[in-house]
């Protein structure tokens, strides 16, 4: 379980222990004469230009065959290595930008108006500004300040719809982290902490996204001859065409490595992914699943996205065309990923549910801490939150057999909080499957769209859905028997 603790205002995760609890164990069952296992696994290479291949790297049922520095055991044994996803990657000690002294989460949440949050806002700003613009020009300053004086109405949206939210997320986030100091989870009196550099491999999930776009090249495939899903066995290599025109599941209890374009991604047992961009979903909707949930992260639209081109984005029409209604099963959860923009939770409550005949149930916000519990950024900051926002609402149909089984699970409430130390790693959101258990049947189908990870027991959709699965975001564990 990824819940530490479970209170009236929400839950407070811990986003490692749930990655390292998904089963990255790689098995081997298959001997070698001489007790030695043979080394035919493919290195992760950095480049991306490769050849290109698709492969389980293991010739045996079920896993991998060991490589250098990997457990190897004898004739007759099980070989097992397992895979943790990188600490460091979670270790957030201190905010990213300080709160001043009356706005700590411990002095209590005091009663501001719109205006003072504005004006608090904007002294923040010129301290940032100041201190990240050393080498800029007086004129320039002066320009920067000048316009942080200013507010356009998506702003004073926003900051009217923060002013009714904010005591909610201040005073539920003070009582996780309460009881996750009390548990030792949170360490509030730790300021020696010293958090380690996380460097990225340049090569990471490179390649990905334009992967997607270039199979758009590929023949088309006849669908009447082509399989709706491809299991992943005893392959050594499969052609990309089929990887990407299909979906790829590992129904093993052990994971698997996947090579592609000379980068190895680790695959957890029972776990189903899609690697396509939007204009190629007819291979999910072969699938002929029916999902009873569905969470929902599109690349939003914003200022930010525009300046530094790091990933695309869709429109507001584009998302609409995702074929969410196909995909859901009667009485369907969906719950969707919001950025604090008041146009884009208008979108998603006025129009896109109503589009695909989904009633909205809650708005429930992801608070971002530290290690010692504090907010990443100021509760009141003007620049960014350190919150996000989920809208959750049900497929509606009026079938009788949806309404039985509405009837066996909870209520979903109108709001909660999810709170967690944020992984560094941009747009890694926290695992929902442990906080929504309690309002969606067992055993239930589950989906993820605009996935960069996999989680077992979920099938995964997106143009970067193996992102987080690279192997050099893990490390190996020697002899994990």
């Amino acid at each position: 379980m990824s819940v530490v603790h479970r209170l009236a205002a929400g839950w407070l995760v811990d986003h490692l222990s749930f990655i390292n609890q998904c089963g990255y164990e790689i098995c081997d069952s298959l001997a070698y004469p001489g007790g030695v296992a043979l080394d035919t696994s493919v290195a992760s290479t950095g480049d991306c230009h490769a050849a290109s291949a698709f492969a389980d790297t293991c010739p045996s049922r079920d896993g991998l065959v060991p490589g250098p520095g990997d457990a190897i055991e004898t004739e007759g044994e099980t070989a097992k290595t397992r895979y943790v996803f990188r600490e460091e990657f979670f270790d957030v000690c201190k905010p990213h930008i300080a709160a001043a002294p009356k706005q700590h989460l411990w002095q209590g949440c005091p009663e501001v108006s719109l205006g003072e949050i504005k004006a608090d806002g904007n002294r923040e700003e010129h301290r940032e500004g100041t201190k990240s613009g050393v080498g800029d020009s007086v004129a320039s300053t002066r320009k920067k300040r000048k316009r942080k004086c200013i507010f356009n109405q998506g702003e004073l949206d926003a900051l009217e719809y923060h002013s009714k939210v904010r005591k909610l997320i201040w005073e539920g986030t003070l009582h996780l982290v309460q009881e996750g100091l009390k548990s030792g989870f949170l360490h509030c009196t730790t300021p020696e902490l010293s958090c380690r550099r996380n460097v990225v491999p340049g090569h990471v999930g490179c390649g990905l996204a334009e992967l997607c776009e270039m199979a758009k090249q590929f023949p088309a495939v006849n669908e009447s001859d082509h399989q709706a899903v491809h299991v992943l066995d005893d392959e050594t290599s499969i052609p990309e065409q089929d990887l990407l025109s299909c979906v790829t599941e590992n129904s093993s209890e052990c994971a698997k490595i996947v090579v592609l374009m000379g980068q190895k991604y680790l695959v957890p047992p029972k776990s189903s992914f899609l690697l396509s961009d939007i204009s190629c979903l007819q291979p999910l909707l072969n699938y002929k699943k029916k999902y009873d949930v569905i969470v929902i992260d599109p690349p939003w639209e914003n200022k930010s996205v525009k300046r530094s081109n790091r990933y695309s984005y869709l429109s507001s029409w584009q998302i609409k065309q995702i074929p969410v209604p196909a995909l859901a099963a009667p009485d369907c959860l969906v719950v969707t990923w919001v950025t604090n923009r008041q146009k884009h939770l208008r979108f998603v409550k006025d129009e896109l549910y109503p589009h695909w005949s989904v009633k909205t149930l809650a708005e429930w916000h992801w608070a971002k801490i530290t290690k010692a519990g504090e907010f990443v950024l100021p509760l009141d900051s003007l620049h960014k939150k350190p919150y996000e926002m989920l809208v959750l609402g049900r497929v509606q149909g009026g079938e009788k057999e949806a309404l039985r089984k509405s009837e066996d699970v909870l209520p979903v409430p109108e709001h909660k909080l999810i709170v967690s130390i944020p992984c560094s790693l941009h747009s890694h959101k926290p695992p929902l499957a442990d906080v929504l258990a309690e309002f969606i049947k067992p055993d239930v189908e589950c989906l993820e769209l605009f996935a960069r990870s996999l989680q077992p027991g979920w099938t995964s959709w997106g143009n970067e859905v193996l992102k987080f699965q690279h192997i050099d975001y893990f490390t190996l564990l020697q002899n994990a028997n």
